[in-house]
């Protein structure tokens, strides 16, 4: 005897229709069957019609009707999402067929934080290319909260950076290179830059680039700031654009916190010095979020690979803290 399942499965091999999950996600997006159908230039009668059928093949209601219209149920919230995940697999393969056409050797979108970007993400690109030299890679930089949507929906390959924190780990995998520590940094004109045995009430006085207020750092320091006796910086940069924060540290007399590793070379060219104070929070692990080894491309796993290899790099090189 069948299972509930295997039913469900069955007839979405047989019978689903991908115009049927375009209007789902449509139905989802505008929060209306009239004006869902509309964007599809189909009638409402047979959008509604779809809908139902949809309900009977997954065996479970999709939307609840309301005085403003319907709204997606857990199952309908669900299946929009494999919807769009699927819609996005597909503009992927596209794009891959594409860049093959032209001459490349497939395509990779990743997403990095800035714990990434100036190191990580640089030196794994780099060995790819040496091997893939066609090989087309999309950079997206952002938050956590930007970058993890697009991961889910299918429309990001993988995440780099400061791996997240619970509340985005479902349905997808994580790997760990290293753990990080924190610098507080500033540029090498400021007064504190070659002081010896900081507190925080040497650091007191003076302006902070601080992360932006979504992300785990800058939670952490806030709490930090509260035990303070409920500190507030006399003038506080929101910026998650490691050029913006590395030009005003070497304008302004502020503080900016950092990864240990993303600081290193400038650090070394002397274009930043690391204050002599232990920041008291912030460690944390780095490594690579993805949907797991079968939606990566050849070129994603390649990349996946270099990252890997240029993590344990970084690793050797960054000294203990």
């Amino acid at each position: 005897m069948a299972t509930r399942h295997t039913r469900i499965v069955e007839r979405a091999l047989t019978r689903l229709k991908l115009r049927q999950l375009r209007l789902l996600v449509a139905v989802g997006q505008h929060g209306s069957i009239q004006n869902a159908a509309r964007d599809l230039n189909i009638s409402q009668p047979a959008a509604t019609k779809m809908i139902q059928d949809l309900e009977v093949d997954f065996e479970v209601k999709l939307f609840e009707r309301t005085n403003r219209g319907v709204v997606p149920t857990v199952f309908g919230d669900s299946l929009i999402r494999h919807g769009k995940l699927i819609f996005a697999q597909v503009s992927n393969a596209a794009q891959e067929l594409d860049d093959l056409n032209e001459g490349n050797s497939g395509r990779v979108v990743v997403g990095t934080l800035l714990a990434a970007s100036p190191s990580l993400l640089p030196m794994a690109v780099e060995r790819v290319l040496q091997d893939r030299p066609k090989v087309a890679i999309k950079i997206v930089e952002g938050t956590h909260e930007v970058l993890m949507p697009g991961l889910l929906s299918g429309e990001i390959d993988m995440v780099v950076g400061r791996l997240p924190s619970h509340r985005h780990r479902e349905n997808i995998t994580q790997e760990k290179f290293f753990d990080e520590r924190i610098l507080a940094v500033a540029g090498p004109q400021h007064p504190l830059a070659c002081e010896s045995n900081l507190t925080f009430d040497d650091i007191r006085p003076h302006g902070w680039i601080l992360p932006p207020i979504e992300t785990t750092l800058r939670r952490q320091t806030d709490q930090f700031f509260i035990r303070q006796d409920q500190y507030m910086p006399q003038t506080a940069i929101e910026s998650v654009s490691y050029l913006a924060n590395r030009a005003l540290l070497r304008s302004h007399d502020f503080i900016g916190l950092m990864p240990a590793h993303v600081a290193a070379l400038d650090i070394e060219n002397g274009l930043l010095k690391p204050l002599d104070w232990v920041v008291p929070f912030g460690a944390g692990p780095v490594g690579v979020s993805f949907r797991g080894q079968q939606s990566l491309s050849p070129a994603g796993g390649a990349l996946l690979a270099a990252l890997h290899a240029a993590a344990a790099e970084i690793a050797r090189l960054t000294p203990a803290s």
